[in-house]
């Protein structure tokens, strides 16, 4: 009898796997349309390396299968949505987390205090949060001082010269985050380019090397990789532990030990807020001086609205509610350069978004670059137009995204408070030309980066 019941056993799982095998259309998230796993270990994810990105993989998945989708990551069914209607109907009560900073600890395999429940999360959160807060007030002067030495530098520059926007405002991102996170023992040039030698090896495998799996396929690519994070790690470890020391209260770190978050946290956090924090920063500013030197007219809607409210004053905190066209620029950079094209959340408990019921646990994708530029919802879509956040409901859908309200990512928010001291300093002083013939092309990952570097000119304002 036991016999009888292991083969009957045994016999179903069989059968099911071969009407799995044999019926892919039976292997669907939940009936929603989208891919069968083209590889039963894979997934989809060699289709998604042959589209070059993931960003590209949706665009064509939504055009293939609607504004829901489904695809496989590996063994795991994914759902993709790709239309601000299908986001606002979206059920997930995990609200308390952000889902770009969600992705990015998965993808570092940081999960300490992931599973603390609701109210820890929402604890956390408030302290990350909180901190960067009061590092954007506490410290504004450190970040103007840092954007004048760069617009100086280039004032002093002669007319045609070839300014490379990539290089300078990583330089500039680098030099404000790490000073502003960890403190003044960053406002060297030795310790910045220590932090972006890890920096950038960190970086280049996140999104890419782990998502294509090439990463694990070459071990001296691994090795490095895993050396970068330890290092870094052990850095940030070790400015934590001088600053309580120290007992400091006026940068990132500092707020982070007054709470009451692990060694590991406040490490996890710092790593989160620099890495994400540097990148998200340099990329906003690229674009943002890139779509202005395109612009002569946006430039000067620009330059009067800062005589406006500043006169021949210098940027300062409080002022910067008031450069409402700043913020329009910046929103339309983010929209127009699909600034972050991929955010995730994990469905919590079963939801529905049409008549389509996304199950308990799925991974659901939020197709950020593909609804930033979705016709429906944008007109004119590919056009670099500030004038469009003049709509309330433009303004509407890009906070239903994050991208600005409540809800935006707290490295975002530095990020366009970074954005806007340069944006402020530089066009009182200076207007941008665009190099006749340079193409812009995308690489689009966790953050759309320029493929290649970017060259502007500047000259002086009468």
């Amino acid at each position: 009898m036991l016999d009888f019941a292991i083969f009957a056993v045994t016999f179903v799982i069989i059968l099911l796997g071969a009407v799995l095998y044999l019926y892919p259309s039976s292997r669907r998230a939940s009936g929603i349309p989208g891919l069968n796993p083209a590889d039963e270990k894979d997934g989809n994810l060699q289709d998604i390396v042959n589209k070059g990105s993931l960003h590209e993989f949706l665009v064509s998945l939504h055009e293939d299968f609607g504004s829901v989708a489904s695809f496989w990551f590996g063994r795991r069914p994914v759902v993709s949505l790709g239309s601000v209607n299908q986001l606002r109907q979206h059920i997930n009560p995990n609200h308390t987390t952000d889902s770009f900073e969600t992705m990015l600890k998965s993808l570092l395999g940081y999960q300490s205090g992931m599973g603390g429940g609701a109210i820890e999360t929402v604890r956390r959160k408030k302290v990350y949060e909180s901190a960067i807060n009061d590092t954007l007030k506490n410290n504004f002067p450190i970040m103007l001082k840092v954007v004048e030495e760069l617009v100086g530098k280039w004032k002093s520059f002669p007319d045609a010269q070839h300014i490379p926007l990539c290089a300078h405002l990583l330089g500039l991102s680098m030099k404000t985050v790490t000073q502003l996170a960890l403190g003044e023992g960053f406002g060297g040039d030795t310790e910045v380019i220590s932090f972006r030698k890890n920096h950038d090896a960190i970086w280049s495998e996140i999104g890419k090397g782990y998502l294509d799996g090439s990463l694990e396929k070459s071990p001296s690519r691994k090795g490095h990789y895993e050396k970068a994070l330890a290092e870094m790690e052990s850095m940030l470890l070790s400015v934590a532990k001088e600053r309580k020391a120290q007992g400091k209260q006026t940068v990132f770190v500092d707020t982070l030990l007054q709470s009451s978050l692990t060694e590991r946290q406040i490490m996890e956090d710092c790593m989160v807020f620099t890495l994400a924090g540097c990148i998200i920063t340099a990329n906003l500013c690229t674009w943002a001086l890139h779509f202005l030197s395109t612009s002569e007219e946006v430039q000067d809607k620009l330059y009067q609205e800062l005589q406006d409210v500043l006169g021949s004053d210098k940027v300062s905190f409080d002022k910067i509610p008031q450069l409402r066209y700043c913020q329009q620029v910046l929103n339309e950079t983010v929209r127009t350069a699909k600034l972050t094209p991929v955010a995730a959340r994990l469905q919590e408990v079963e939801g529905k978004v049409d008549q389509h019921v996304i199950p308990k646990e799925t991974l659901v994708i939020y197709a950020l670059g593909v609804v930033l530029q979705d016709s429906d919802t944008w007109s004119t879509p590919y056009r670099f137009d500030p004038d469009r956040f003049e709509e309330e409901s433009a303004r509407k859908s890009f906070c239903l995204l994050g991208f600005s309200g409540n809800q935006t990512c707290p490295e975002l928010r530095f990020a366009y408070t970074v954005a806007t001291v340069l944006l402020s300093t530089l066009v009182q002083q200076l207007k941008l030309h665009q190099l006749k013939g340079q193409v812009m092309e995308v690489r689009s990952e966790l953050v759309a980066t320029p493929k290649d570097e970017t060259w502007v000119t500047v000259s002086k304002r009468s």
